[in-house]
């Protein structure tokens, strides 16, 4: 049956498709742009495992000790981390869409240029190349698909969108090991290069332009644009865009926000969001710091711990199907509780679980199944994180925002690597490392308990300006 047309509002006051969006069922373009979102992220957790997957061989041809391995594999997370920190503000003028496409040619090339690299430093430059196209699709994606699922179904859509990654991770994975057997660990990047040529094709040709973003910065042809989507997106027209308003537009639901109320990183900080923007980087830093730290070392440290190598490779395969499943879960959850109380109890959960995994490390099956736990939760978590953020935010800062938040997040996840080497280099166990991460997210589970009384406070700041 065909979705009832929302009617145009009356001549000269403007409409507002944003709120039509919040408030109708989604539609199937709708879905596809969640589609393409979930794609691009799939190849974020395709380029981490295939750089850990290839990490024996890359290190035996260039002769690598372990220390300059640990920053070999830093090194695109240092290049992720970079992009979301700049790329966040760029994408709020220039357009959330352009930045994407921007950002999927950079990738491109760092991988197509790592599958050249002649020595350990030149593969280290193009792992950062490649990291900064990552982030820079990261803060596009991730606006890009709260802004287009409705009110109703964002907690469900933005988790399958970060749910790509464990999609990507398991594929890339299983795929790297097969690709590194026939042709070499160069091929693996190789092909990562073909599939963002593919994700290319499909965001220049099928995803608009962020709906928030056109009506807040005004680009040339705006309202021709606005409609261009309204008519995708199964909706009437509108006849004008409304006025801006001021800061009170820029509502922390995303359906408000006006070029001027705030604007630039500086507005991170204002009254009205400096102790969320704290809040949520506390969260973002320890949550990404135990994600990255059990998917890059697990393998090596259940290695240590007795299991065999092609054992902690499955262990680390777990993790990744885990994954896939736990962001559909919370994304199922967010349905009947609301986001920040699934995020709390999912931090819980992920530290509980990978205490319990290293301490089983001597039953294989039950490493296997704790794996599929941990991977469940612990990516549960950052789908949390990727709904919640876009929501704390109004829309003229709201890529700046999300940007800045995952480039604190990816922080962490540089750190995670290196600070596990120098604690196996003090003498650590594996055991009394994975204890040390649980703490440091059970650090995001207090951020959280916190991070309502910081949203009632932001909300009661533009009403004691007005």
């Amino acid at each position: 049956m065909a979705r009832q047309l929302t009617p145009p509002a009356a001549p000269g006051t403007g409409d507002d498709l944003r709120e039509r969006i919040e408030q109708a069922p989604m539609g199937a373009y709708q879905w596809l742009i969640i589609g393409i979102c979930t794609f691009l992220n799939a190849l974020d957790g395709y380029d981490v495992l295939a750089m850990a997957f290839t990490a024996t061989p890359v290190s035996e041809e260039f002769g690598l000790s372990g220390s300059e391995l640990g920053f070999l594999l830093s090194a695109g997370l240092l290049g992720m981390a970079v992009g979301s920190l700049t790329l966040g503000p760029v994408a709020d003028r220039i357009g959330r869409r352009h930045m994407t496409i921007l950002a999927v040619v950079v990738n491109a090339a760092g991988l197509f240029l790592s599958a050249t690299a002649g020595s350990a430093w030149e593969l280290g430059l193009w792992r950062v190349v490649t990291g900064l196209g990552i982030g820079g699709i990261l803060v596009g994606t991730n606006v890009i698909s709260s802004e287009y699922a409705n009110r109703a179904r964002r907690g469900l859509a933005v988790s399958i969108y970060a749910a790509g990654y464990g999609v990507g991770a398991s594929l890339g994975g299983t795929t790297a090991v097969w690709m590194m057997d026939q042709f070499g660990w160069r091929s693996v990047f190789t092909l990562g290069g073909a599939l963002t040529v593919v994700a290319l094709i499909l965001v220049v040709a099928l995803m608009p332009e962020s709906a928030a973003y056109l009506y807040n910065r005004r680009p040339a042809r705006a309202l021709e644009k606005v409609n261009t989507i309204a008519r995708k997106v199964g909706q009437t027209p509108v006849r004008a865009l409304p006025e801006v308003t001021g800061l009170a537009a820029g509502s922390a639901s995303g359906t408000g926000g006006d070029a001027g109320a705030e604007a630039g990183i500086s507005a991170l900080f204002s009254r009205r969001n400096r102790n969320i923007t704290i809040l949520v980087w506390v969260a973002f830093f320890a949550v990404m710091f135990g994600f990255y730290f059990v998917n890059s070392w697990t393998p090596r440290l259940l290695n240590e711990s007795g299991l065999t190598q092609n054992q902690g490779v499955i262990a680390g395969i777990m993790l990744t199907i885990g994954g896939t499943i736990g962001s559909l879960l919370f994304g199922v959850l967010t349905s009947r509780w609301s986001t920040r109380a699934t995020l709390f109890w999912f931090t819980i959960g992920a530290a509980a679980a990978i205490v319990l995994f290293i301490s089983s490390a001597s039953i294989v099956w039950a490493v296997f199944a704790l794996g599929v736990v941990v991977g469940m939760l612990i990516n549960g978590c950052i789908a949390g994180l990727y709904v919640l953020t876009p929501q704390s935010y109004s829309a003229s800062v709201r890529s700046t925002g999300a940007g800045w938040a995952i480039g604190i997040g990816r922080a962490g996840a540089i750190l995670a690597p290196m600070a596990t080497g120098g604690l196996l280099d003090i003498g650590w166990t594996p055991q009394a490392i994975y204890i040390g991460v649980a703490g440091v997210v059970l650090i995001a589970t207090v951020a959280l308990g916190f991070l309502k009384s910081a949203d009632i406070e932001a909300n009661r700041a533009p009403q004691r300006s007005a």
